[in-house]
């Protein structure tokens, strides 16, 4: 993993531990629902952050060496990405 990238991506996943402890919180408290909704609309956004760092990081890696490596590993590459392009258009928003 790129250092850069791992350090951005274990900030994130921090700051989304937190959100999820504070959104436990909340629904144990029994706080507002739309403040609620928010709090979780947050971590979502986080979690799609983190996501596109993951995501570049697996293009400057692992997919630049798959292409440079041609044939099979080029296809294999090419169908991972289509997987990761299908699987964020089903999340059933």
């Amino acid at each position: 993993m790129i250092e850069d990238i791992k350090k951005r991506a274990l900030h994130r996943s921090r700051i989304l531990q937190g959100q999820l402890r504070g959104l436990e919180k909340m629904i144990e408290n029994e706080e507002y629902c739309v403040d609620i909704i928010t709090q979780s609309l947050s971590i979502q956004k986080s979690l799609r952050s983190l996501n596109k760092l993951l995501v570049e990081n697996h293009l400057r890696t692992h997919v630049t060496d798959m292409f440079e490596a041609g044939g099979h590993e080029r296809e294999a590459a090419v169908t991972e990405l289509l997987t990761v392009f299908e699987l964020n258009n089903n999340r059933g928003e």
